[in-house]
């Protein structure tokens, strides 16, 4: 495969691979119209990339496009799942909306802004003063139901595969889960209904580069979020993230012959 990468990181150590510095992508368009896959460009080359240059690109498009906005990720979670989405409520931030949203919710509730990662940008709202203080600085009001938790879990899907599974367990400061923010990671006892989920949002949303976290209250797992560009500090084997990406983008370039059976992928071809 002739690859080309902007993220020397994710890619160290992937054959025949050309890296490029995202800011000079215009000056080699010849070597990315020739290239069999173009990997992890910035979100804001997606468009020229993908429709000008009719590029392939990893992460797909919907990684992309849906894990830029909480916003839209938590409207294609309610399209595709919506019994394992928390209750959550989106609206302009004006006062009247401001009020309604104070008069809804029961506090404590968990207030996001829209596009944030690693823990920031995320409030738990118990007063009036935490509401005003959340409402100055939010463009858009986005609100969504507590769930009594003090772990939530991160699965990573490659492809058409869970990669690894794993709880975080909240931070001595309390709320956060995220282990930039001090949540500390536990590999034993991942229930199979968190990774099923996760593996089958990503299939219906077509998202094959991601980390799903996920809560699990009374044995019911809810969508939280998914993260495209994922940590790694929980995955045991760093070597299979790279082995996993090259097989995946390998099987999609080259598919097979149609008319030979193929055989069933496995559920769970990697171990969790």
């Amino acid at each position: 495969m002739r690859l080309i990468s902007f993220d020397v990181f994710r890619t160290l150590g992937f054959p025949d691979t050309q890296v490029l510095k995202p800011d000079q992508f215009l000056r080699h368009k010849e070597a990315l119209q020739g290239a069999d896959w173009v990997l992890f460009p910035e979100y804001w080359q997606l468009n020229a990339l993908v429709h000008g240059l009719k590029c392939r690109v990893f992460p797909s498009v919907a990684s992309y496009r849906i894990g830029h906005d909480k916003i839209e990720m938590t409207r294609a979670f309610q399209a595709v799942a919506p019994g394992n989405t928390p209750w959550t409520l989106i609206e302009a931030n004006g006062p009247r909306q401001q009020q309604d949203l104070w008069d809804t919710m029961v506090a404590p509730f968990v207030a996001k802004n829209p596009r944030s990662s690693m823990g920031e940008g995320v409030w738990l709202i118990e007063s009036r003063a935490d509401w005003a203080r959340y409402c100055g600085q939010a463009e858009v009001l986005y609100v969504q139901e507590y769930l009594p938790i003090d772990r939530d879990i991160r699965v990573v899907v490659i492809g058409e595969q869970v990669v690894t599974a794993y709880w975080r367990h909240q931070a001595d400061q309390g709320f956060y889960n995220n282990l930039a923010k001090g949540g500390r990671v536990d590999h034993a006892g991942v229930p199979l209904a968190a990774k099923s989920l996760a593996l089958q949002v990503a299939r219906d949303l077509g998202v094959d580069h991601a980390g799903f976290d996920i809560a699990m209250v009374g044995g019911n797992p809810y969508l939280l979020e998914f993260n495209r560009l994922f940590g790694n500090q929980g995955v045991n084997h760093s070597g299979v993230l790279r082995e996993t990406m090259l097989a995946y983008l390998a099987k999609t370039l080259s598919p097979g012959d149609p008319d030979t059976p193929v055989e069933p992928t496995p559920t769970w071809p990697v171990a969790v």
